[in-house]
């Protein structure tokens, strides 16, 4: 098997050869046809994640050691079982949920893996899709995609899921006549504008700084964008939704997004926030009892997430988001893309030729 690895923490990837992988116990082996470049690799490709102020969590601390092979979108072919898998066949064409946990702890027999302590993410933890193979641990985190194009699906399995998961958490504050904001119309963003309109039943609106991705935003179905760059941005909200959004999902992540989210809320309003940006932002604690709102995080999706989204998907519920298709040699490349902004619309989606 071939893999592009993290040789050295925000140089370009390497390709390594390596044995293919063969399958013990329950595991299962994929042929990766088609895995999707995520922002959040630009973080672990840096190899940190900056929580403000100076101060940064590394992924070495977390474990992950050089060289890594990150990819967490990932779709493909069964080609090897261990010994005592079950539940898929060779020659079957699937996604992957990579958030998986350790599978032994409380949260993970409870069926919370998001929450377990001792991931074994594939592409964050364990070696993911850029390669032509990946070991997934059990066949229950395969999932067919029929009726769901295979580039399309394996984004699913991020952005996709973090969409939709961000998207349920403010379905409870958004009625047919309200206003729901999503901040950042990138990759996720725009995943979030498509899956909307089959979860929440207000009007989306939606605030970035690229003029492009506002005009793309308002083909996708957007009532309204914004340019929360502008001085009165929060004044245009407030007066287009008749005193503020009754939630916001942001998207970005940056101090100035997550300010602006929580000024334009209106009262009992919701901000979840999702984006990985970093940095931190001082909020006025009096806000939360005067404004009585809520901020929650969101992280990714659960396996129901997954298998919700590719029956939306199979019904025609959700449009397709655009994609951008590269070779894997083009994975260092894509990601410098990403980390520089406004480069890429959609998704970027590493092909395979097998």
């Amino acid at each position: 098997m071939r893999a592009m690895q993290i040789i050295e923490w925000g140089k370009p990837l390497e390709a390594r050869d390596y044995p293919d992988p063969v399958p013990q116990g329950e595991e299962v082996v994929l042929r990766v046809e088609a895995a999707g470049v995520c922002h959040s690799d630009v973080h672990i490709w840096d190899g940190h994640f900056d929580l403000g102020d100076g101060r940064k969590i590394s992924l070495e601390s977390r474990g992950v050691d050089l060289p890594f092979t990150m990819g967490h979108e990932i779709a493909g072919e069964v080609v090897a079982l261990g010994p005592q898998a079950s539940g898929v066949a060779l020659g079957d064409k699937v996604v992957a949920y990579p958030w998986i946990g350790c599978g032994e702890c409380d949260v993970c027999k409870r069926g919370e893996e998001l929450l377990c302590m001792n991931p074994r993410t594939l592409g964050t933890r364990k070696a993911g899709g850029y390669a032509t193979h990946v070991v997934v641990p059990h066949a229950k985190y395969l999932l067919p995609h029929d009726g769901v194009p295979q580039d399309l699906a394996a984004t699913y399995t991020c952005s996709g899921i973090t969409a939709l998961s961000a998207l349920k958490k403010t379905a409870e504050h958004v009625g047919p006549d309200d206003y729901l904001m999503i901040i950042g119309a990138g990759g996720v963003g725009g995943s979030a504008i498509h899956i909307a309109q089959a979860v929440v039943k207000g009007k989306v609106i939606v605030a970035d700084i690229d003029p492009q991705k506002r005009a793309q935003a308002r083909q996708m179905g957007a009532v309204l964008t914004i340019d929360n760059s502008e001085p009165d941005a929060v004044k245009q909200v407030m007066k287009a939704t008749n005193g503020g959004a009754a939630a916001s999902i942001d998207f970005v992540g940056a101090p100035k997004t997550m300010e602006f989210g929580v000024n334009s809320l209106r009262k009992g309003g919701k901000l979840v926030m999702v984006g990985l940006y970093g940095g931190s932002q001082p909020i006025s604690t009096v806000l939360f009892p005067f404004k009585m709102m809520t901020i929650e995080g969101s992280y990714v999706g659960t396996l129901e997430d997954l298998r919700e989204l590719l029956a939306l998907g199979k019904e025609g519920k959700v449009p397709p988001i655009p994609l951008e298709h590269r070779a894997p040699d083009q994975a260092s490349a894509a990601l410098s893309d990403l980390k520089s902004g406004g480069k890429v619309r959609g998704r970027v989606v590493l092909r395979h030729q097998h």
